[in-house]
C-alpha cells in the first residue's frame, strides 16, 4: 500500500518561499503519477500540479501558480517536491499529495488532465501540511 507524508509547510510572509516534500513508501515500480493539491478554509480541494515518475514530465492544473510553483521528483528518495516562490495570501491552505499507479511508462505530455482527475479521487489522503501566507 502506498503511503504519503507531506511536510515543509509553515508561516511565511507574502513574497516568500517554501518547499514542500511528499515522501512516498510502498511504490512497486517507477510508473506513478504524483500530484499536489490544496484546500483552503471553506473551499473544496483543488489540484495544483502533477509529475510522472517515469520521465519527470509535469502538468500544472492551476494557472495561478504557473511561474511561481515548481513540482519535481527525486526517484532515489521516492520524494516529490513543490517549490513555492512569490507566495501570496491566497496560497494559504492545507497542502496534500496523492499518487496514482499507472502501470507502465507514461508521459504527462498526453492525458495529463485525466491523470489529475484520477489523482483527485485518491482515497488515502494524509494530514497534509499547513501553509499560511501573511500579507
Amino acid at each position: 500500500e502506498v503511503q504519503l507524508v507531506e511536510s515543509g509547510g509553515g508561516l511565511v510572509q507574502a513574497g516568500g518561499s517554501l518547499r514542500l516534500s511528499c515522501a512516498a513508501s510502498g511504490f512497486t515500480s517507477d510508473d506513478y503519477a504524483i500530484g499536489w493539491f490544496r484546500q483552503a478554509p471553506g473551499k473544496e480541494r483543488e489540484g495544483i500540479a502533477c509529475i510522472s515518475s517515469s520521465d519527470g514530465s509535469t502538468y500544472y492544473a492551476d494557472s495561478s501558480v504557473k511561474g511561481r510553483f515548481t513540482i519535481s521528483i527525486n526517484n532515489a528518495k521516492n520524494t516529490v517536491y513543490l517549490q513555492m516562490n512569490s507566495l501570496k495570501p491566497e496560497d494559504t491552505a492545507v497542502y496534500y499529495c496523492a499518487a496514482e499507479w499507472v502501470g507502465g511508462e507514461f508521459s504527462l505530455d498526453y492525458g495529463a488532465e485525466d491523470h489529475m482527475q484520477s489523482l483527485s479521487e485518491y482515497d488515502n489522503w494524509g494530514q497534509g501540511t499547513q501553509v499560511t501566507v501573511s500579507s
